[in-house]
């Protein structure tokens, strides 16, 4: 079972919870942000939460192990804005390659403590790629519908520069997620299909997209049926959603989605939906209750949380879906 396909055709396997949200609680300063390192940095850097893989890198580890102590089996690198198209706005992306490193080699180090201590429970390392501050696919001026803030083939060129460095940290899966425009995410899957064969490596690949909106719409405006055409010529270990929408709200676009394909399928939904404080209320037992239904259901075979969601919540879900089967699947990816 040391393997994550293995894994996967046993049981539901745990993803963490939010990372940022972990973060918040700690309240870091400015000071805290920059450490010994930064510190006459010329910019602020608060705000900057892959930073403080450098910086606070036991803050990054003590997250890690909460969240597998809650019972996750897999922890997704602190690497959401690991791009130089993200980190632009910190002008630190010279340190794009060092900040997917060290997260990779933080989050695979406490990943090894626990399989040591219970190799019947593996746990794995994702390495997070986000969607990045820019669209492909879409004019960030209004008046200029034909202008695009980026190419393709930037696109591809940051990625892959965030795959090398996650790969060469030891991650064991590379988690492109929080998907707003597909073609972004086409950008990151051609990239690691690129240093696949450049290493002749084989990595799984999970996909997750966003629903921003009772339309059932990705922000590029794709329903979950072309959502899925679109990135199914890769062959995916899974394929789901996460972010933007609460568990409740989420549930059908999930089933659809379970209908369609024969990969693996993954959800981390937010806790609930923010109030009018960017906050998120739903509890550990709340969310828990509407994640069971998901379960019931046979709709997924990976869960976790995203936004708003803690160890507490993680726990609950962690141990509610022990008392079930994993969705089943025609092929065996």
């Amino acid at each position: 079972m040391s393997d994550i396909k293995t894994a996967l055709q046993h049981r539901i396997l745990v993803l963490d919870g939010a990372m940022g949200t972990m973060l918040q609680r700690y309240n870091f300063s400015e000071e805290d942000f920059r450490g010994e390192r930064f510190k006459e940095y010329p910019s602020s850097v608060k705000g900057n939460n892959d930073l403080l893989s450098l910086t606070q890198p036991q803050a990054i580890a003590d997250v890690h192990r909460k969240y597998f102590e809650a019972g996750a089996d897999i922890v997704e690198t602190n690497t959401f804005s690991g791009t130089t198209i993200a980190m632009a706005d910190y002008d630190m992306e010279d340190l794009v390659y060092e900040l997917n490193y060290e997260s990779a080699k933080i989050a695979k180090q406490v990943a090894d403590e626990f399989t040591n201590t219970n190799p019947d429970k593996p746990r794995f390392v994702a390495g997070s790629i986000g969607p990045t501050n820019k669209t492909a696919s879409l004019s960030p001026d209004v008046n200029k519908p034909e202008f695009r803030a980026i190419t393709f083939d930037e696109l591809r060129i940051a990625y892959k520069q965030q795959v090398e460095a996650l790969i060469d940290g030891g991650v064991d899966v590379l988690l492109v997620e929080t998907i707003f425009d597909t073609l972004n995410a086409k950008a990151a899957l051609f990239a690691i299909e690129e240093v696949k064969e450049e290493r002749n490596i084989d990595i799984p690949i999970m996909v997750s997209g966003t629903i921003t909106d009772a339309s059932g719409r990705t922000l590029s405006g794709q329903t979950v049926e072309a959502f899925l055409l679109s990135i199914s010529h890769i062959p995916l270990l899974s394929v789901g959603f996460n972010c933007a929408l609460g568990a409740d709200q989420l549930q059908p676009y999930l089933q659809r989605l379970s209908n369609e394909t024969d990969f693996y399928t993954s959800a981390h939904p937010n806790a609930g939906l923010p109030n009018a404080f960017g906050e998120y209320e739903q509890t550990a037992d709340q969310m828990n209750a509407l994640i069971e239904n998901y379960l019931k259901d046979g709709l997924v075979n990976i869960i976790g949380g995203c936004c708003g969601t803690t160890p507490e919540h993680i726990k609950k879900i962690a141990d509610t879906a022990k008392n079930y089967q994993p969705r089943k699947i025609e092929v065996i990816i």
